[in-house]
């Protein structure tokens, strides 16, 4: 990697390789979904006969998509029929209540109108349903700055396979020295891997203590602002 300041090497990554892309999962990341997730779960196990569980559990459960949220929280007994049955319900519970709690997290909005204006490409690629994504975009008031919006059923694969980030990268285009993958998981930094880009792990969200020594994301913020101004500096 380059030598020097952040400030000055992404400086020159950008001369070399044009303006930078920012890829955002979305829960735990740019908002606070937790509340609305827990409750359509606990709802779907309600639905199924089966109690509530408590919302950290849940919150262990987030990250790989709906269909792998459900099956983790009907727990390894379920039937094929009782997993495709409590998946709809729970699709249809959430796209319902989706909005009832879910809120950014504290300074991303700044965050992101301050990359947006500098001309940075913003997108989302999340595991979850595209739809649903973009409605809670629209309803916080931020989908307008993503030039992409892609879910868990936008392609054949779901994260951490690169596909969605490979997309995004022959639609922008950058290059992968100045493309970012910015999450709360590990699936965020292996997808990060995969396709080669640098990763941003966040210090909040569902599952920050998760980043491992392993395999740790090439940088760890406490604010989203950290990552705008370290790719677009305030003057």
């Amino acid at each position: 990697p380059p030598r020097g300041p952040p400030q000055a090497a992404n400086a020159r990554r950008r001369e070399r390789f044009g303006m930078a892309l920012v890829i955002f999962d979305l829960d735990g990341t740019l908002i606070d979904s937790k509340t609305d997730l827990v409750n359509s779960v606990n709802a779907t196990r309600g639905e199924m006969g089966l109690p509530a569980i408590p919302s950290e559990v849940v919150s262990s459960y987030i990250g790989n998509g709906a269909p792998v949220l459900i099956q983790r929280a009907l727990g390894p007994h379920a039937t094929e029929a009782e997993l495709t049955r409590a998946l709809e319900f729970f699709l249809a519970h959430y796209r319902q209540h989706c909005v009832d709690f879910t809120a950014l997290y504290p300074q991303v909005g700044n965050a992101l109108e301050q990359m947006h204006e500098a001309g940075i490409a913003l997108a989302i690629l999340t595991n979850k349903p595209v739809r649903i994504s973009r409605l809670i975009l629209e309803h916080l008031k931020v989908a307008g700055k993503m030039f992409q919006i892609y879910g868990g059923n936008s392609f054949e694969f779901k994260k951490p396979h690169p596909i969605g980030i490979e997309a995004l990268r022959a639609e922008c285009p950058a290059d992968t020295a100045v493309t970012w993958m910015v999450g709360d998981t590990p699936v965020d930094i292996q997808t990060a891997r995969n396709a080669g880009v640098s990763a941003c792990g966040v210090n909040w969200g569902f599952q920050p203590e998760a980043f491992t020594t392993t395999d740790p994301p090439d940088l760890v913020i406490d604010h989203l602002r950290e990552l705008a101004d370290l790719l677009a500096p305030r003057r």
